[in-house]
Formats: C-alpha cells, structure tokens, sequence
C-alpha cells in the first residue's frame, strides 16, 4: 500500500512540474510577444516600402508585399572606354566612371526586363583599391556616381545598399562591380 501511495506521489508531482514548465514557457512566449515588434505589417502592403532617415542617401531597410517577384543582377562591371588606353583610367575610368558605366548598364538590363532603376530596391557594391587615391577605396567615387541615378528628382529611390572594400576584382582593371535587385510592379496597381 505504502508503494502505491508513493507511486501516486511522484506520478502528481511530475504532472505538477510539466504544468509549472508549460506555463512558464507560455508566460516567456507571451512576454517575448509583448515586447518584440511585429515583424509584418498591420495593414497590407502593395509595393515596395522603404525605411530609414530621409536625411540619408540609402535606406535602412525595404519590406516587399508578399508574393513579389524580384529580378537579380549578377555582378555588373564596367565598360571599357578606351581598349588601347595606356592606364586603367584611359582603359576603363575612375571609379566615379566606372560606376557610372555600371548603372547604365543595369539600367539597360532592367529596361528589357520592362523595369527601371525606380524599382531598384538593393545594390551590393564591391570597390577595389584605387592606386592613384594611395591605394585605398574611393568610396566617395561610387557615392559620387550613385547620387547621380538615386535620390534624385527623376528617381526619388533610395535603395538599401552595402558597400564592401574587397582586395581585388577578376580584371585588375576594375574598381567597382555592382549586383542589383530589382521588384517588378504589383499586380495591385496594374488593375
């Protein structure tokens, strides 16, 4: 009898014990919930939503409606100006030149795509070293040459963006490649 007893005991203590874990984790759920910001939108969203300071060129962050399609750029490089140019630069351009050959160019393949660089909502950027600014990055080249097509008044797009100081590029003769993505138009706004 004793047995049974102690049986019966231990049987309800650990039944208690679940009950105490399973509200714990439900009342840590709960507060979780409490203090996280919803990651979706309260109300639906029908074209790309960018976030950040309007004060900066890029933004922080885009959300995209659900169900949009995106086209995707591999990385994009430069055009050669000149191919019998003596000097990278002659060749190809500085990287304020050369990144503006690149957005062309992305322009060209959005185009086709019936996409403009409006709908840009990423671009990646890699910048090599620049020998005639001492061997470092001319971030302020690239700047220089994204104002030009985002931010603007013809383009008041800013997209999200990174941009990563690399050791080199495939041709040595490259300073900047661009990847981009693109969202193509909600079918909300073509009804």
């Amino acid at each position: 009898m004793n047995i049974n007893v102690n049986l019966n005991l231990s049987r309800k203590v650990k039944i208690a014990a679940c009950v105490v874990i399973i509200a714990s984790l439900a009342a840590t759920a709960s507060v979780y919930a409490a203090i996280t910001p919803n990651k979706y939108p309260l109300t639906p969203i029908y074209e790309p939503e960018f976030y950040g300071s309007p004060s900066s060129s890029i933004a922080s962050a885009v959300a995209l409606p659900a169900g949009s399609a995106t086209f995707s750029t591999s990385g994009t490089t430069p055009a050669v100006i000149n191919k019998d140019g003596k000097t990278i630069y002659e060749r190809y351009g500085d990287t304020e030149a050369q990144g503006t050959s690149i957005l062309q160019n992305i322009e060209k393949q959005l185009k086709e795509q019936g996409l403009s660089l409006k709908d840009v909502i990423y671009l990646r950027v890699y910048i090599a070293p620049d020998a005639a600014k001492g061997g470092k990055f001319d971030y302020d080249g690239w700047f220089k040459a994204y104002a030009k097509y985002f931010g603007t008044k013809t383009n008041p797009t800013k997209t999200a963006r990174s941009t990563v100081g690399v050791a080199g590029l495939v041709n040595s003769d490259w300073l900047i490649e661009i990847e981009a993505v693109a969202a193509y138009p909600s079918q909300h706004n073509q009804d």
